[in-house]
């Protein structure tokens, strides 16, 4: 699928980091510890993600505007682990200073991409999509996040264009996340051929 232009994603997802602020500016630190919606992640283990996920975005963007190619994360996975565990801990009011501090801090770098016409986009830091695809990634982790993070955000909130975006990449790997069986049994539905199937079981989504 072709990507959206990275400006009018940028401006999606300032809207987006503005609404993922409001929400964690209302948790203490009890709120803090309690389980998110993802396995084994507390609330604080999720806004940390979403703080690291930022600075590596503008790590990588960062790197291509001086003409480095740079992962978003210099010690690959095991950083990123690393970091993810070390801040999940840490009092509400740090979460919230990180979570807003490092969006703000990649939404400069996006004006500057912007502005510099989103140099080297060649450049993949070991990433699979180029740098100009960086704001509609960026507005996945926050908008699927936000639900997990299971403080009154669901997915009936997600805007329109993430919406369809990612519908369409949902679906278009569809068919690699079924069995054979089960993909017949959509499809027989999908044609007109058949009732809906009820038990569809789905590999992994990402």
């Amino acid at each position: 699928m072709s990507e959206l232009d990275p400006a009018a994603v940028v401006a999606a997802c300032r809207a987006a980091h503005e609404r993922l602020i409001a929400t964690a500016a209302t948790i203490d630190d009890a709120t803090a510890r309690q389980p998110s919606r993802l396995p084994g992640w507390t609330v604080g283990h999720v806004l940390t993600h979403l703080a690291r996920n930022a600075d590596g975005h503008a790590r990588r963007l960062s790197g291509a505007l001086r003409g480095e190619d740079l992962p978003r994360y210099a010690g690959g996975s095991a950083e990123r682990a690393r970091g993810i565990e070390e801040g999940a801990g840490r009092p509400a009011r740090a979460l919230i200073a990180d979570v807003t501090g490092s969006a703000h801090r990649l939404e400069a770098v996006w004006a500057r991409s912007i502005e510099a016409g989103w140099p080297n986009p060649d450049f993949l830091g070991g990433d699979k999509f180029p740098i100009t695809a960086s704001p509609m990634r960026r507005l996945r982790e926050v908008e699927v996040h936000h639900v997990d993070l299971g403080l009154g955000y669901e997915p009936a909130d997600w805007p329109d264009l993430y919406l369809g975006w990612e519908l369409g990449h949902a679906l278009n790997r569809l068919p690699r996340r079924l069995s054979a069986p089960d993909a017949r049994s959509l499809l027989a539905w999908l044609t007109g051929r058949g009732d809906l199937p009820k038990d569809l079981e789905l590999g992994p989504w990402m």
